[in-house]
């Protein structure tokens, strides 16, 4: 008699981490995550994105904050506003730049405490080694 053939259980979360809404995205879902990433991974659109924090701000004010050439400043506004992360807003002659959604600063909060987290680790353990030598 033939054995019969049974399909294995699907695995189950291991942990909590493993329980996270990355995992369940699409590699088209993942690109797209990817995109926004890159588009912060540059100095000076950082800058105007911190210059930003405080409100809307027109591109004479954000050269102004940033030191920025103004080409430069409108070139990267322009990547930001197609990456939805500033939002463009027409008053009168003069265009306004805003942040689209505030979430942006506290995932840069986040990153900045797990930095901040990374540098004390390794700051013990260079004492730990210095400690080791003498």
């Amino acid at each position: 008699m033939p054995s019969k053939v049974t399909s294995k259980p699907k695995a189950q979360p291991a942990s909590p981490s493993n329980d996270c809404g990355i995992a369940q995205l699409s590699p088209a879902a993942l690109s797209l995550m990817a995109n926004f990433f890159k588009v912060l991974s540059e100095v000076s659109r950082l800058q105007i994105v911190c210059s930003l924090k405080t409100g809307a701000k027109n591109v004479s004010e954000i050269v102004e904050e940033t030191g920025l050439g103004q080409a430069n400043v409108s070139k990267h506004l322009n990547m930001l506003t197609k990456a939805g992360i500033v939002a463009r807003e027409q008053k009168g002659i003069c265009v306004y730049y805003q942040i689209a959604n505030p979430f942006l600063f506290e995932l840069c909060d986040l990153v900045c405490d797990a930095l901040t987290a990374q540098f004390q680790q390794q700051n013990q353990q260079l004492e730990m080694l210095k400690t080791l030598g003498q």
